[in-house]
């Protein structure tokens, strides 16, 4: 597996990426343009799958931590 500096960042990356995405969630279903359900469906499961990515690396590096 990846060292833990690699894995480090990689997190980091991932936690920005959700967090980027929950902002343009959230502007997207405030504003007063029409809603692209799909659009908005598309960008969900992405932030999804990076909290899944999130808690396995998380869960990857206490793992090293504690071995």
């Amino acid at each position: 597996m990846e060292d833990q500096e690699e894995l480090a960042i990689k997190l980091a990356e991932y936690r920005s990426e959700h967090k980027a995405l929950d902002d343009v969630i959230e502007r997207t279903l405030s504003s007063n343009q029409p809603l692209n359900l799909f659009h908005i469906q598309q960008l969900k499961k992405k932030k999804l799958w990076l909290k899944d990515m999130i808690q396995k690396i998380e869960s990857s590096l206490i793992d090293d931590i504690i071995a």
